[in-house]
């Protein structure tokens, strides 16, 4: 009789980390259910195929209920989950008060908390009762900080760090590990998308590949580390050092120049 073959969930692996995520389980004998909200998660899927042995896709909008669900249910059919990369996300960019609209903000609060809590809250019960399992969290390094500008995408990623360090401490003695993963600005298209373009984050952004940053993350899950700060850039791992002495108010105000527009001609 074969042995199983471990399986994993990747979230967002369409594109950027999460994309590079799924190919360092694919590679390092996991096969994979893989999820995005975009028809992106099929092509994907094919191209993973050619690293393992099973790969399913699942088309979902994760930061709706029934989305979260329909992930979970499609999980189940394959058998246990031995690893969850905790990955989708995305941010939006400007001045809370006067720029940005409620209904995208509410909407990141869905995918990156709620849908967070969800996911996570459905597959490390069946973990528990297996005594085995690994949980990777992406966080960001903005939710070390105040973030001007991105206020609400901080905050975001500011639970999800707490989030992380909290479930791995209540679940020491479980056999089940919590690894958050802390990415400096990637080469993604995450800036993009949060409206960051012509911005300095935009510009340090392209310092980091995502390949390299879910390695780190890939390898630290592996080791049953706590964090990682992922990042190739000299300077962003300067930065995640930095914050650990630099006051708040300092921080906000190195965050706000960096996500201004037209911070990157500056």
């Amino acid at each position: 009789m074969a042995q199983r073959r471990p399986l994993a969930i990747v979230t967002g692996a369409s594109k950027g980390i999460g994309y590079e995520l799924a190919k360092q389980f694919a590679t390092n004998g996991f096969d994979l259910v893989v999820c995005a909200d975009h028809e992106d998660i099929h092509t994907a899927a094919m191209e993973f195929a050619q690293l393992t042995h099973r790969v399913h896709a699942v088309q979902a909008d994760l930061a709706e209920y029934d989305g979260v669900e329909t992930l979970y249910a499609s999980a189940q059919k394959f058998g246990p989950v031995d690893a969850l990369a905790v990955n989708a996300g995305f941010g939006v960019a400007g001045d809370f008060a006067r720029e940005t609209a409620l209904r995208d903000e509410l909407r990141m609060i869905q995918l990156n908390v709620v849908s967070t809590v969800h996911l996570t809250k459905r597959i490390v019960r069946d973990m528990v009762a297996r005594g085995k399992g690994r949980i990777l969290i992406t966080a960001s390094i903005a939710g070390s900080m105040p973030t001007p500008l991105e206020a609400v995408y901080g905050a975001t990623k500011a639970f999800d760090l707490s989030f992380a360090a909290s479930l791995r401490h209540e679940l020491k003695d479980t056999g089940v590990s919590v690894t958050a993963m802390v990415p400096g600005p990637t080469d993604t298209n995450f800036a993009h998308r949060a409206g960051l373009d012509d911005t300095k984050v935009a510009e340090e952004s392209k310092k980091n590949h995502p390949a390299d940053v879910a390695k780190q993350g890939f390898e630290a899950l592996m080791d049953g580390k706590d964090r990682v700060f992922a990042a190739t850039s000299r300077g962003t791992k300067l930065q995640a050092v930095a914050q650990r002495f630099v006051p708040e108010a300092i921080k906000a105000e190195q965050h706000r120049k960096m996500s201004e527009p037209g911070s990157a001609r500056r």
